[in-house]
């Protein structure tokens, strides 16, 4: 019974894509990789009662996971690696063929990036002289400070990647997106380092909650 359940979900997926699932049978197929001989629908049940959501559980901490019954270290492991791969994915597929010519541009594309991001995160954008996307990279895992993300750091990785502009971008996870009065000075720091090394800084960008604000109109 197990096993054709799972053959027709997965052939159901392969047919008519994953918008077609609710949570419960979305969880249980993304459980199917991680649990390859066990019924996954108990614990979709118990993680989605858990989290409210499919969001809510590929957002959950790998500490709150484990203390779910019947998620191992492996599961939680798996599960974790979901939002970073649709993420990763996006970057790799838009790498170098996306033009990004306006600050609205860059806020929509930098939103997806922080999609399902629960800890603070600080991202540099590098375009070509032509606003086309070189590379989008993580910088830092935390606050963005002038200790933890150094000129230097951006300055080496702005001149291996031959970019001609950058783009500052961290999170506020359980905020807003208005920038801190650290925040302002430190993007004031930078733009004054990048002027010196003649990259341009185009902004510094505050994502939260979908939404986003740039902050060199600020200084």
């Amino acid at each position: 019974m197990a096993e054709g359940h799972r053959q027709r979900l997965k052939s159901r997926f392969l047919e008519y894509g994953l918008d077609t699932f609710n949570e419960i049978n979305a969880l249980e197929l993304m459980l199917f990789y991680a649990l390859p001989r066990q019924d996954t629908n108990p614990l979709a049940h118990r993680l989605l009662d858990r989290f409210g959501s499919f969001a809510g559980v590929l957002d959950a901490d790998y500490a709150e996971l484990i203390e779910v019954d019947g998620v191992s270290d492996h599961t939680a492991t798996f599960l974790k690696t979901l939002p970073d791969a649709a993420r990763y994915y996006q970057r790799s597929k838009l790498s170098g063929r996306l033009v990004l010519p306006t600050l609205t541009d860059i806020g929509e594309f930098l939103v997806k990036q922080f999609v399902g991001v629960t800890s603070e995160r600080v991202l540099m954008l590098m375009l070509d002289n032509g606003r086309s996307l070189i590379s989008c990279e993580k910088l830092h895992e935390g606050s963005v400070s002038s200790a933890a993300v150094s000129i230097r750091m951006m300055a080496e990785l702005a001149l291996k990647r031959r970019a001609a502009a950058i783009v500052l971008a961290h999170n506020h996870p359980s905020g807003i997106a208005v920038p801190s009065p650290d925040d302002i000075i430190v993007t004031r720091e930078f733009k004054n380092a990048m002027i010196t090394l003649e990259i341009e800084f185009i902004d510094h960008f505050i994502i939260a909650d979908n939404k986003y604000c740039t902050i060199l109109n600020k200084l």
